[in-house]
């Protein structure tokens, strides 16, 4: 799977530093997928000391994960400086006392930290800007024997209204496309995780015109970040066009948007020795993958 070689990086910090001051407001979905998220970790037996949520964005997860940690250290992470300003803003005087909540500039697929270093890694939306299979090996590596993986992303019908009304219009890239859970759970395990466990859900966001669709996207920064997206402006013709090949979802009044959301956790072998000092791989448990009753 390449579907995520042709992004720019670059372009994807840009736009999510230009996103950092409107991000809250349109980010309705996402928090309540970080709250269904956060839900799962009721169910998970874990004590940790190092926590990290990678991709951290504003922040969101972070106060209900000291709160649910209290002797753990929270590290908010994220590839945009802008985000990190907006997270220590909403953490406050909270943020400041001590070293229980840390924040960090850093990149989900070349992590800053140590061997065996972390407990926890939770991550919200953030593993479909990148390529998964770096992530899993560099959460693999830092994540100590016994730590837990446990993510949210977004799978392949995810925007599909958008994806097909542009491919109405054109034969250009306009929407990123996002790994079926199924190979998701593989690269896990290829990466050395033991009992990978996904699920998904599919979520519509509803609007009455899809520039108010569009405006949210561009206030959450999902912008078009691949390489071979088209760079010059939309003419008139082309985006009239590619508003009424939209209208043929239109039911009750509202244009749909549909994400495709992914689960997943995995653990890291208890006992198991650092993925770089594994010679041959290591064995590891059937993965369990699930759909949601309701997909």
């Amino acid at each position: 799977m390449n579907l995520f070689n042709d992004l720019d990086r670059r372009e994807i910090r840009a736009a999510f530093e230009r996103a950092s001051d409107t991000y809250d407001v349109a980010a309705v979905l996402q928090r309540e997928i970080a709250d269904r998220l956060l839900e799962r970790l009721d169910f998970i037996r874990l004590v940790p000391a190092r926590v990290l949520d990678a991709g951290c964005g504003t922040g969101y997860s972070l106060p209900s994960l000291s709160r649910r940690y209290r002797q753990a250290t929270i590290i908010g992470m994220d590839l945009a400086a802008g985000m990190l300003r907006q997270a220590r803003r909403r953490g406050g005087w909270l943020s400041r006392l001590g070293s229980r909540r840390q924040y960090l500039a850093g990149d989900f697929g070349q992590l800053p930290f140590a061997d065996a270093s972390v407990d926890l890694v939770f991550s919200s939306l953030a593993l479909q800007w990148c390529r998964p299979e770096a992530v899993f090996a560099e959460c693999r590596r830092v994540l100590r024997p016994g730590g837990l993986l446990i993510f949210s992303t977004f799978g392949p019908d995810t925007l599909k209204e958008l994806r097909q009304a542009w491919s109405a219009v054109d034969g250009g890239a306009h929407v990123h496309g996002f790994i079926d859970m199924h190979d998701l759970g593989d690269q896990l395990l290829q990466a050395g995780f033991a009992e990978p466990v996904l699920d998904v859900e599919r979520l519509t966001l509803t609007y009455e015109t899809v520039r108010a669709l569009l405006l949210d996207l561009k206030q959450l920064g999902a912008h078009n970040a691949m390489a071979a997206r088209h760079r010059g402006l939309t003419g008139k013709r082309r985006f009239s066009a590619f508003t009424a090949a939209y209208e043929q979802w239109r039911r009750d009044g509202r244009l749909p948007a549909t994400y495709e959301v992914v689960y997943g956790q995995a653990w890291v072998p208890a006992g198991s020795p650092n993925r770089n000092q594994v010679d041959g791989g290591v064995g590891i448990p059937v993965s369990s993958i699930r759909r949601h009753p309701n997909s």
